[in-house]
């Protein structure tokens, strides 16, 4: 199973959807996202089977296409450097957090009307998707490269005993080889080393619903995920430009929805924390977003956004609480 795709939702109010097998391919021509989904229902009218299909321009003959765009106006040539930041795999990600919150709502209606095979398959399902977002997610942010780091420090005394045993047998040419290798070896081992210890010693300026602003081009955005390093391409940092910051990729790094009054064309950024500030003064101002609907609760008293309990605990970070403000209770009960 792939997760480079997201299986949309079809009618959430009901369970018991159509039996028969239907096939959506949605294209985004504006952030140049596609992305499948196949659902296969059984007979008596539960979900059979979810599948997870890569990203293509070919969909195929049942695949139905639809090109849409921001009714908004906005960008222009600012934003178009902008859009350097764009990041379809952090799109990607939130996407497929957003069927894992669906998959969920889905097996809690169905024990709702106590239809428990139902229930059970889409729970089987769920899991299989959170043990494959779970397996990318440790190699994304530093928990495998802890493992890798041990298993290459395994490799490194194997190979040391070998160099001896060849040095003893006189056998120098094999032992020029397995030098090399280890060379090789502690070089990746470091770099795996350093990886696991900046995930795990991580301090993040910004938070989870906070309101920021761009720097540099000057939009306003919301924080919904973060990585403590950059955890893009080779290719996305050398278009970003990431060699040419101060702290250049070895920074956190911060997934965030764009205002689509600001930029309709961005969606999705991808911004160095060097990048981003926070306004001075709370912004209460209306922030609009097609993803802040099922990322968010809605706006605290400051307001910032207040993130899902999902999203908390996918990126392990504490609920924050508004400081309370006795001059604005006084003022509350002053126009009361």
């Amino acid at each position: 199973m792939s997760v480079t795709a997201i299986t949309a939702s079809t009618n959430s109010s009901s369970v018991r959807g159509s039996a028969n097998a239907t096939t959506n391919c949605l294209r985004l021509r504006r952030s140049h996202i596609l992305f499948g989904t196949e659902k296969r229902y059984l007979s008596n009218q539960c979900v059979q089977n979810f599948r997870f299909t890569k990203p293509s321009n070919e969909c195929g003959q049942r695949c139905i296409r639809v090109e849409a765009g921001w009714l908004f106006k906005g960008g222009g040539e600012q934003g178009s450097d902008a859009r350097l930041e764009r990041s379809e795999s952090a799109n990607e990600d939130i996407l497929i957090f957003f069927y894992q919150l669906d998959l969920a709502t889905r097996v809690q209606y169905a024990l709702n009307l106590e239809e428990y095979d139902i229930a059970k398959q889409l729970r089987n399902k769920l899991n299989e998707v959170e043990a494959e977002v779970i397996k990318q997610r440790e190699m994304k942010r530093g928990s495998s490269s802890k493992s890798e780091a041990q298993d290459k420090g395994i490799s490194l005394l194997r190979l040391r005993a070998d160099l001896q045993n060849a040095i003893e047998n006189e056998n120098y040419s094999l032992a020029a080889g397995i030098r090399d290798q280890i060379s090789k070896l502690e070089a990746d081992s470091l770099a795996a080393t350093i990886k696991a210890q900046a995930f795990e010693k991580a301090e993040f300026e910004f938070r989870l619903g906070q309101k920021v602003r761009h720097k540099k081009f000057g939009y306003r955005a919301v924080v919904c995920g973060m990585d403590p390093v950059c955890c893009e391409t080779s290719s996305w940092m050398e278009n970003a430009h990431v060699d040419q910051l101060t702290r250049g990729a070895d920074q956190p790094y911060y997934q965030v929805l764009v205002d689509v009054h600001e930029d309709p064309n961005l969606l999705v950024a991808y911004v160095p924390e060097e990048n981003l500030l926070a306004p001075e003064e709370p912004d209460k101002a209306k922030f609009d977003h097609p993803y802040a609907s099922f990322l968010f609760y809605g706006m605290d008293s400051a307001g910032d956004f207040i993130p899902v309990k999902q999203l908390r605990e996918k990126y392990n970070r504490p609920r924050h609480e508004v400081p309370y403000d006795p001059q604005q209770d006084q003022t509350g009960d002053d126009n009361a």
